[in-house]
């Protein structure tokens, strides 16, 4: 080297020092800001909160002494230990021949089956325990665990042989309902394509006597097929999966089944598609079918009957006895009808012959009295630019109803809060007067409402209110002080403006806890599209949310938002990018991402990295193809690239039907990533679990068959015998620090860590 190249390089080094490479430290650091830790520093929780009768609200609370639950009698406002944790303890260590630590009791939740009985569930099983002996037994008249009960709890129903069947859970007495159910065409089956179940889909009439459910044709409906990775044969799993465009979908032909004489009634309609108002299944999470409303006595239900593109909600009449139907009303939208927010939002008042009925046609969510005999609107309960995010209590008789709403008390318009109001459309009450979001769960009775009140940054704090006034008194206050000692550092919340500069877009950030104001640091940005949540989920108070502070404590500055086409607000913001999912916020993504680096001169946009997982693994590559300029890393894991290859419901709720045009294009190729993989110029690691059957893997190989055939450099992962939830496992977890520490950041990460409190 001659003199004047030593002089250069020695300048460079001196002008621009090389960062140095991470070590197991770091990691270490990093790692314990993952729940695993900051979950167990937080005391004062209220976790799965649970109200028995007589309003007695039972919950886990995490103490510096360890686990315990707690009962708060709500009548009397007194709270104590529900039990004695040393002698249910060892009354469990008995009866399941195991060693069982008061402080870490293996259980969820307990429910108070009289004044000194509580049921429980451990390790599957269900036991009833005496509290004044401390005899616990088990419960041996109990559901299995693909069978649905009946309300006054004496029977439930399962699936055998594609037909419905009861079993009397005191006698084991078993039952068949059902004859004519076959392969493809059985009773009750809890098929929507991307997810299965072997519990029955029914909803109960109230008097336990009868129940209604379908029969779910597949016959004609397309398969998909899923390959273990083994030595010797594979297993197959092949299934009936509908997708966009297909001539054939799911079809339900609704029925009544009287249970006591083991009699099908058939409704008396045209089978109905395969939709629901509120999610893209016909099941709530619980194996109840969604969209049925029984009226008091049981002889007859309501029902909505939704079209195939999600743009008609038909609400009906069925007689239970007879199978007569009648319309009463259909409502109409242009992109999609969404019965709620969060939960499908409507009932049946049976007493006054009325529908309660959600409805954005304001471009507001809000509620509507819809007379049960002509189908007109009698009267619109609520109004105003702000939103009404899910019903959750009905009194008929004292003509009230309880509901979350989002956006009328101004600041974040994502906060919860608590209204009641007179199905007279008067007295609209705030039940929960602070500013902050509300997370509530209401007692049975409708009487009183556990409000539990936090923001992304302050911890929480928990009220037992009254839902006459709101009025209670607090139970419980976390205590945050051993997370701080831990390095903890609170995320940031931010307001900008979308890429058009008319809508304000709100957002957290997160630096690392050795932050210096006088570095720069490149920015991952985490994201989940929407259309049916954005990227931020809950507004309340977490230790850790997933591994975003981890992955700023390695030193990047982490930026989520809820973009445009994320729910939760107007209908107009919500419906933005309809029929153009290849939009999928990512413009309002860039656009934050840059106002905030005008702002603080210690983000440094030149260096951008994204991730995300499902949706946000559509969305990651999306970005980095989209914007090749901005965007320079990306992690895209379990994503649905081409919604050609995901359930028909989905797409077709969310970007609508299919059109082929007879150039061969189709309204679907503007958001198929595998079309503009020539794009590609930064770095991609493409992951897929191989025995994904939410998003199947093929979703991610025909991106990976376009990047090949464009002659791309990619990195991919293929995780063997993984499903659609590895997002979290240690190896894609350290697979996702050390490729933006090394891609982004520049530098080497430890080698092969391993993590300390995942193992």
């Amino acid at each position: 080297m001659n003199k004047l190249m030593s002089i250069a390089a020695a300048s460079l080094v001196v002008a621009s020092p090389a960062q140095a490479d991470l070590t197991k430290q770091d990691y270490l650091r990093a790692e314990k800001q993952l729940s695993t830790t900051t979950g167990k520093l937080v005391y004062g929780t209220v976790d799965y909160p649970t109200w028995s009768d007589n309003n007695v609200l039972v919950y886990k609370s995490n103490t510096p002494e360890g686990q315990r639950f707690y009962r708060v009698d709500a009548d009397k406002q007194q709270k104590s230990l529900a039990f004695d944790h040393q002698k249910l303890a060892d009354s469990l260590a008995r009866i399941t021949d195991s060693e069982i630590n008061q402080d870490k009791l293996p259980l969820y939740s307990v429910r108070f089956t009289a004044k000194n009985n509580i049921s429980i569930s451990v390790k599957g099983k269900k036991y009833s325990c005496d509290l004044t002996s401390y005899l616990c037994e088990q419960d041996k008249n109990v559901a299995k665990r693909h069978e649905f009960v009946s309300p006054d709890g004496t029977k439930a129903v399962f699936i055998k042989e594609y037909n419905l069947w009861l079993r009397e859970l005191a006698s084991d007495k078993v039952t068949q309902l059902t004859f004519d159910g076959e392969k493809d065409f059985g009773y009750a089956t809890n098929n929507a394509g991307w997810i299965r179940s072997k519990k029955p889909v029914v909803t109960w009439a109230p008097d336990s006597s009868k129940l209604t459910t379908f029969k779910h044709d597949g016959r004609k409906v397309g398969e998909m097929g899923i390959v273990s990775t083994a030595v010797g044969h594979p297993n197959i799993d092949v299934w009936k999966y509908p997708l966009p465009g297909d001539e054939h979908i799911f079809k339900i032909e609704r029925v009544v089944i009287d249970v006591n004489n083991a009699k099908v009634v058939r409704l008396d309609m045209a089978p109905d598609e395969h939709r629901s108002t509120i999610t893209d299944h016909v099941a709530d999470r619980d194996g109840s079918l969604l969209d049925i409303d029984w009226s008091e006595d049981s002889s007859h239900f309501a029902f909505v009957s939704s079209s195939r593109d999600h743009k008609d909600a038909t609400l009906k009449f069925a007689n239970a006895t007879t199978g007569k139907v009648t319309t009463v009303f259909t409502e109409s939208e242009e992109t999609f009808f969404e019965s709620g927010v969060q939960g499908v939002s409507w009932r049946y008042l049976d007493k006054t012959n009325e529908i309660l009925w959600f409805s954005q046609r304001s471009n507001w969510g809000h509620f509507y009295l819809i007379d049960g005999k002509s189908g007109k609107v009698k009267k619109q309960l609520t109004k105003g630019d702000w939103t009404v995010i899910s019903l959750l209590h009905v009194d008929q008789d004292a003509g009230k109803i309880l509901f979350l709403g989002a956006g009328r008390e101004g600041g974040d318009p994502y906060f919860h809060y608590l209204y009641s109001v007179n199905l007279d459309g008067s007295n609209l009450t705030l039940l929960t007067p602070e500013k902050k979001h509300h997370r509530v769960a209401v007692s049975k009775n409708g009487k009183y409402f556990l409000d539990r009140v936090s923001t992304y940054n302050t911890p929480e704090v928990s009220f037992l209110r009254s839902t006459d006034n709101g009025k209670g008194f607090q139970i419980e206050a976390m205590d945050i002080s051993k997370l701080k000692e831990n390095n903890w550092q609170a995320p940031i919340p931010f307001t900008v403006k979308d890429r058009n500069g008319e809508h304000d877009i709100y957002g957290l950030m997160y630096k690392p806890s050795n932050f210096d104001a006088s570095k720069k640091y490149p920015v991952v940005n985490y994201l989940y599209p929407g259309p049916q949540v954005g990227s931020i989920r809950g507004r309340h108070f977490v230790a850790s949310r997933g591994d975003n502070q981890s992955i700023a404590e390695l030193g990047f500055i982490v930026i989520e938002i809820d973009a445009l086409g994320t729910p939760g607000r107007s209908k107009a913001f919500h419906e933005f990018y309809y029929g153009n999912m290849g939009d999928s916020g990512i413009p309002d993504q860039v656009a934050a991402i840059k106002q905030l680096a005008k702002k603080h001169q210690w983000i440094d946009d030149s260096k951008v990295g994204i991730w995300g997982h499902s949706g946000g693994g559509f969305a990651s590559t999306r970005a980095l193809l989209m914007y090749p300029e901005f965007y320079s890393v990306a992690v895209s894991q379990a994503g649905n690239h081409d919604n050609r290859n995901y359930a028909d419901e989905w797409g077709e709720k969310w970007h609508g039907m299919l059109v082929e045009n007879e150039d061969g294009t189709t309204n679907y190729d503007s958001q198929a990533n595998q079309l503009i993989a020539e794009n590609l110029k930064g770095k991609l690691l493409i992951a897929h679990g191989t025995t994904d059957t939410n998003v199947p893997p093929y979703n991610t190989l025909v991106v990976v068959e376009a990047l090949i055939k464009a002659n791309k450099d990619f990195d991919m992962i293929m995780l063997p015998n993984r499903g659609h939830g590895f997002a979290r496992e240690p190896f894609m977890l350290r697979k996702r620090w050390d490729y933006f520490v090394e891609h982004l950041m520049g530098v080497k990460p430890p080698k092969e860590y391993e993590f300390e409190t995942l193992k």
